[in-house]
Order: structure tokens, then C-alpha cells, then sequence
């Protein structure tokens, strides 16, 4: 059974001098089906594999716009990370990762306020480099696919391969939106990592021209404090630049040196 824990960090102190350059969109094309006109919300589109029934693909559809922004279950049946202004939630935070294990496999569900791209990637530090992304890209016709990406130094390389299933995406209100499965252990490939090992989550988000990826919205995007396991759920909020205040430890070890320094330097 998956552990369960609450924790807030602050974000100044996860971010680190790694940043995501642009990658080749692309990718092979997946099947596109609508809900009925009364089921889809103005200004969304939303992808799905082919083969599905209207009726099961309607009730799909409403299940990921809606449950998204659900987030009394994390921490409990699923670990998220939450960014940006305090009390968001998954429609409000700047950007929100969610994921739990369902039998062999892991779900993710990223969000993002963003109209271009959000994407996770699991990394053996907290820099860029070497590093398996999963990034969800909003496309010229409104699509969302899920792509598959390695990093090459600050250069994300968009890979053919792609571990992703029961791929699902949406573009609404100006934020992407989109869950995927991916096994929890893989044949062996370096662009591929198995997830039962712990890694650092890199968060990212970003524009998207032609459905190709460019450099992220922020300078430092934020990182997990620690390597991350599958197997233990935490709620882990991380307050955007806008909203980090005094209380933050680095802030008060800057006041405590300041006091000393004052106290004792004067005669």
C-alpha cells in the first residue's frame, strides 16, 4: 500500500540552472474523435486512441476535464505536485502532476497553464541532461499528443519510441490537460527509465509553435526537492516566485546572518 504524507517546500530551493530548449514535434498522427456537440465544452478539442465507441469516448472525455480538478485524493490514492499560488488545485496551480500505480502501470495526469506544452521528466539530478521526458504538446489544430522526448544536454530529442498508452488530451480555457499510462518497468533503453527506481521530477511548461516545442515559460522551472517513488503518495506543493515570503528557510537564515551580522559588527 502506497504511503501517504502532505508536505509544502519551497520552490526557490528546488529550482536549478537546467532549462528545456526546443524539441521536434511531430510524431505519428493519432485518430481524432469528438464527443457529441452538447458534451464538448466551448473552445476544446480532444484526442483519443481509435477504435473506441461514441459513447464510452463521451463519458472519457468528460472524466478528464472533470477530474482533473479533483484534488482531495492526493496524497492518499495518488502523489501530486502542485505549483503556484497557494490553495491552487489542478485547474488553478501554474502547473500540477499527479500519479498512481494501477497494476503494471503508472498513471500520470499533467496540467499546466499554458497553451504550448507541459511535461515531466525523471532524471537522475536536478539538472538537465540525460533525462526521459514525457511531455504533452497542444498543436496548431488543436490537438494534444503525448511525445516522448530525451535530453541531450539543453536540447529535448523527440523519440520515436514512446512508452505512453491510453493517451488522453485536452485543450480548454487556455491550459493543457492530459493523462497517460506508461509500464513501470521496460526492456532495457537509455531513453527510457523504469520507474519502480526513485528519480528527480523535473516540471516544465511552455509554448508550442506548429507542435513543436520551444524554451519554457520560466528561466529555473521547479524541480522535486528529492527523488521521487511511485510507491509512496506525498501532496507536494511548491509556491511559484510570485507568492514565496518570509517564511520560506532560505529567507529566514537570510534575516538570523543579517541580525547576527549587525548585532556583532557594531562596536
Amino acid at each position: 500500500e502506497a504511503k501517504r504524507s502532505t508536505e509544502t517546500v519551497t520552490a526557490g530551493s528546488s529550482h536549478q540552472p537546467w532549462a528545456w530548449g526546443g524539441g521536434r514535434g511531430g510524431g505519428k498522427e493519432k485518430g481524432l474523435r469528438l464527443p457529441s456537440p452538447e458534451m464538448q465544452p466551448k473552445n476544446s478539442q480532444y484526442i483519443k486512441k481509435k477504435n473506441v465507441s461514441l459513447e464510452k469516448l463521451s463519458l472519457d472525455f468528460l472524466t478528464i476535464v472533470y477530474s482533473h480538478r479533483l484534488v482531495d485524493d492526493c496524497g492518499k490514492t495518488k502523489g501530486c505536485f502542485r505549483y503556484g499560488k497557494p490553495g491552487c488545485n489542478a485547474e488553478t496551480c501554474d502547473y500540477f502532476l499527479s500519479y498512481r500505480m494501477i497494476g503494471a502501470d503508472v498513471e500520470f495526469e499533467l496540467s499546466a497553464d499554458t497553451d504550448g506544452w507541459v511535461a515531466v521528466g525523471f532524471s537522475s539530478d536536478k539538472k538537465m541532461g540525460g533525462d526521459d521526458v514525457m511531455a504533452c504538446v497542444h498543436d496548431d489544430n488543436g490537438r494534444v499528443r503525448i511525445q516522448h522526448f530525451y535530453n541531450v544536454g539543453q536540447w529535448a530529442k523527440e523519440i520515436q519510441r514512446n512508452p505512453a498508452r491510453d493517451e488522453e488530451g485536452v485543450f480548454e480555457n487556455n491550459r493543457v490537460t492530459c493523462r497517460f499510462k506508461r509500464p513501470v518497468n521496460v526492456p532495457r533503453d537509455e531513453t527510457i527509465v523504469d520507474l519502480h527506481l526513485s528519480w528527480y521530477y523535473l516540471f516544465a511548461w511552455g509554448p508550442a509553435i506548429q507542435g513543436s516545442i520551444t524554451r519554457h515559460d520560466i528561466d529555473s522551472p521547479p524541480t522535486s526537492e528529492r527523488v521521487v517513488s511511485i510507491y509512496k503518495y506525498e501532496d507536494i506543493f511548491m509556491p511559484s516566485a510570485a507568492y514565496q515570503t518570509f517564511s520560506s528557510p532560505f529567507c529566514l537564515l537570510l534575516i538570523v546572518a543579517l541580525t547576527f551580522y549587525l548585532l556583532m559588527g557594531t562596536p
